[in-house]
């Protein structure tokens, strides 16, 4: 651990930064990855980002770093079980553990099932399914070295009910939650699994909807939104229960929201 960030005057690391976790985050260029990033910086975590977009990520290192806190960033994509162990393995070069990886990468090209949009439904699973799993695989046995860690996946409460035009998009997500809890099961002890499920979100995750009648009914449902920092506190929160505390389940709606 450095100690010009994370040591008080005297050279005693204060109490904040005992509680300093390695923290990888998938999908951080925006949205939800991108507020958890600057949250648990500010919070003295290490935080470690991926994502496709090196620009966005440059940036948002820049400014990290500029304000004292810890960052670094590699590209990543998600779907390239190869590149998502390269993350994880430069993370533990860099820092000498794995602490939390925040599985948050997700795509929502919503569209009619009979629209048969098969490139669509094929990214979604390797995005919001295989993606989850490269990171688990990858991050797995580091944790079991080390004695610990935390899994926090980004579902969606798509991940507890259907609606038109998201069928696949929820079969995803339900598959994050199946998945995290059959890893909970697998790992009481020394691995703690959290399942965030956001509702309605401000993000750019409806931006790549090229259906036209689910783009414009995705701009209707998400007239009430919740900012990205609302659930990048829930992510803190789970992150920052004591070791023998694992929240299992977080569901985070706009109060004005019914669904």
């Amino acid at each position: 651990m450095s100690t010009d960030k994370h040591t008080n005057e005297s050279g005693r690391q204060d109490a904040h930064a005992a509680a300093s976790k390695v923290v990888l985050i998938t999908g951080a260029s925006s949205g939800i990855g991108a507020a958890t990033a600057r949250l648990l910086a500010a919070g003295g975590h290490r935080v470690f980002l991926g994502a496709r977009r090196t620009d966005r990520l440059e940036a948002l290192v820049g400014e990290l770093v500029a304000a004292g806190h810890s960052a670094a960033y590699r590209r990543l994509d998600v779907t390239d079980a190869a590149d998502v162990q390269s993350f994880v393995d430069v993370a533990r070069a860099v820092h000498g553990r794995v602490d939390v990886l925040v599985n948050n990468a997700g795509v929502m090209p919503l569209s009619p099932l009979e629209a048969l949009r098969t490139e669509e439904w094929d990214r979604m699973l390797d995005v919001n399914v295989r993606g989850v799993l490269h990171g688990i695989a990858a991050a797995l046995p580091v944790m079991r070295v080390q004695g610990g860690g935390h899994f926090v996946n980004i579902a969606s409460v798509g991940a507890y009910e259907v609606s038109p035009t998201a069928a696949v998009y929820c079969a995803t997500k339900f598959a994050v939650r199946a998945l995290s809890e059959g890893l909970r099961q697998e790992s009481a002890g020394d691995i703690r699994v959290t399942v965030v499920s956001p509702g309605v979100t401000e993000s750019e995750l409806a931006d790549g909807i090229g259906d036209p009648s689910a783009r414009q009914a995705m701009r209707d449902y998400r007239s009430v939104a919740v900012p990205a920092s609302a659930i990048a506190d829930a992510i803190a929160y789970a992150i920052g229960r004591p070791a023998d505390v694992d929240v299992n389940e977080l569901v985070v709606r706009p109060s004005a929201s019914a669904r």
